[in-house]
């Protein structure tokens, strides 16, 4: 695959693009419903957005909290180190702003690519938005 990038963008600049890539894989694929998805904090986190060529075709957010959520990668670009490359950028900017640690939900299937970067499980499985998820969390 050809060299993409990971942007730090913000809401305001960026908002069509970061919605179309969770609403694709989030709202259509996964059938969360619009509601959950959009909570209102979007507009005080830090985003990231990767750009491969002419198109955008991943994103997460970190709360000033620590806690990182949305990450959404387009189904054709998955296995391809993307979602890889912005969680290492989210690590690098959480480690840069002094937090101490990290959390997140992450959904049970991906709790080894999560584990892979250091992240500890706790607690059990819950639901959120119909889909298994459990609490994980790493120290900076």
């Amino acid at each position: 695959m050809k060299q993409f990038k990971v942007l730090q963008v913000s809401w305001a600049d960026m908002e069509l693009h970061l919605r179309t890539i969770r609403t694709r894989v989030f709202i259509e694929e996964q059938s969360v419903s619009a509601d959950l998805e959009w909570d209102g904090l979007d507009i005080d986190c830090i985003h990231l957005l990767v750009k491969k060529d002419d198109s955008y075709i991943a994103t997460a957010r970190l709360l000033r909290n620590g806690k990182i959520g949305r990450m959404a990668v387009i189904k054709s670009f998955r296995c391809c180190g993307v979602g890889s490359a912005m969680l290492k950028k989210i690590l690098t900017i959480a480690h840069s702003m002094e937090m101490k640690t990290v959390n997140l939900n992450a959904q049970v299937g991906a709790i080894s690519f999560y584990e892979k970067f250091g992240f500890l499980k706790e607690g059990v499985p819950f639901d959120d938005a119909g889909i298994p998820h459990v609490r994980m969390k790493k120290s900076l």
